[in-house]
């Protein structure tokens, strides 16, 4: 969240990542988290682009961090999504299409962000990298 003081523009301007959160519980194959981190990764890419020009242009032209954490359970990752919104940060949710290892309209990754790093850092920091 922003501090008292700070204004949108000094968050646009900073650091900015995005964090990509794997369910783990679904123990889906190294291809497949490839896959679903991908669609993650343009979905969170489109959605900071037309909600928060200032902030997708900050992380585009510096790399586009990114961080892959896993989460254990689809309840735990809502309850993530959830309070990053109440953080008002960029919240994409992944569900496959249930073609090979999962079943259709399971949510299979969470991407918080592109967003500022601290604020990312509040609602992700916890998870064990992936």
């Amino acid at each position: 969240m922003m501090s008292l003081g700070e204004k949108r523009s000094d968050i646009s301007d900073s650091e900015n990542k995005l964090v990509l959160v794997v369910r783990n519980d679904l123990k889906m194959g190294k291809g497949k988290v490839a896959a679903q981190c991908s669609h993650a990764a343009v979905m969170a890419y489109e959605s900071s682009r037309e909600k928060a020009p200032k902030i997708f242009n900050n992380w585009r032209n510096s790399g586009q961090p990114k961080i892959v954490v896993k989460i254990e359970s689809e309840k735990e990752m809502m309850d993530l999504a959830e309070t990053a919104r109440d953080n008002r940060l960029i919240v994409s949710v992944v569900r496959d299409a249930g073609r090979t290892q999962v079943a259709s309209g399971t949510r299979t990754v969470l991407a918080v962000g592109p967003g500022p790093v601290r604020t990312i850092d509040s609602v992700t920091g916890h998870l064990k990298l992936y």
